[in-house]
């Protein structure tokens, strides 16, 4: 489940797929063997790579299906990819992570120290990949990484939070993950030099899907397994980060039992009560509703671009955020 891309049933993108991820190895080649191998450690653990895809797909709305993909939308969907590997390492730092996509994660083995200079150094890479492109990317890439900063820290001051709001929530996921999704549309639409409007267009989907994405991404750490996740299961309720299934949970009639459990870090048998509490709620039903909607908006922003070669692979994308959690519910 970890590695699926739907954009790869499209033959340009399949292709483009295989040149970002040379370029993604070739990024963090230097001539320290060991900063390599660390900077590289979750690149080789394979992903979706849903930015590299989302730039590449972008940058075909005026295309036909099947052109190939230019350098330019490859190395922008690189930049992005960058960005969210280098939170990737921060982010397990932060969460005391053993496991990331099925390997140990980066700091699990060789210390937080390492995982921190190693992710300032994907940053570093993407925002020079960013500053080739032009000053409109590189400012945009530059201003997306302080929005995710800000998105990050707005969810720490609410760890541990009961009462969060769901606005609290969705603010914090705009910044910590839908802004990194519009702007790698963003950045494949102004590296084709399409219309202003058309940018704002994809812009607009990126920034939907990306809502999307993260409500059923935190549906599925309620839902699946250690297995299907490939990291543990749960721990967003062991680190008290009280996402959208969860506070709608704790509306519902099992919110007193809920509340009990929740407000401090819990053990293995207290995250497995609560998550049982969680689905048997209709906390995670209410979720993914708000998912479709905001998936249904994404669909909508590129509703008029049927003649292009963005519509078919972004729309594959909104269906298979789904079958993800039918996958897991199956």
């Amino acid at each position: 489940m970890a590695s699926s891309n739907p954009l790869r049933a499209f033959p340009p993108l399949a292709i483009g797929l295989d040149q970002a991820e040379e370029e993604l190895r070739a990024s963090v080649h230097t001539s320290d063997s060991f900063l390599t191998e660390i900077a590289g450690h979750l690149i080789a653990a394979g992903g979706k790579r849903v930015r590299p895809g989302f730039s590449m797909a972008a940058s075909m709305a005026q295309s036909n299906a099947d052109d190939p993909v230019t350098i330019e939308a490859v190395m922008g969907g690189v930049a992005c990819e960058l960005v969210h590997l280098g939170s990737l390492y921060h982010d397990d730092v932060m969460d005391e992570a053993a496991t990331r996509r099925t390997v140990e994660s980066v700091n699990h083995r060789w210390g937080n120290l390492r995982a921190i200079l190693a992710g300032d150094y994907l940053l570093a890479r993407a925002s020079e990949i960013a500053a080739s492109l032009g000053t409109e990317v590189a400012g945009l890439l530059a201003n997306t990484i302080a929005r995710l900063c800000e998105g990050q820290v707005r969810e720490l001051q609410d760890a541990y939070v009961i009462d969060r709001t769901e606005d609290d929530y969705l603010i914090s996921i705009e910044g910590k993950t839908a802004s990194l999704l519009a702007t790698s549309c963003r950045i494949g639409a102004i590296v084709a030099d399409l219309p202003r409007d058309l940018i704002d267009t994809l812009t607009k989907f990126g920034h939907a899907y990306g809502m999307a994405f993260q409500i059923v991404d935190d549906i599925l750490d309620v839902t699946a397994t250690d297995q299907q996740l490939g990291k543990p299961a749960g721990n967003d309720l062991v680190e008290g980060i009280y996402t959208l299934p969860v506070l709608r949970a704790l509306q519902s009639d099992v919110g007193p039992q809920l509340t009990e459990l929740l407000g401090s870090k819990l053990d293995d048998a207290q995250r497995d009560a609560a998550r049982d509490l969680v689905r048997g709620s209709g906390g995670v039903e209410q979720a993914l509703a708000m998912a479709q909607a905001f998936a249904d908006d994404a669909g909508a922003a590129i509703a008029p671009l049927t003649g292009g070669g963005a519509h078919a692979p972004l729309t594959a994308a909104c269906d298979h955020l789904f079958s993800r959690v039918a996958a897991v519910s199956g």
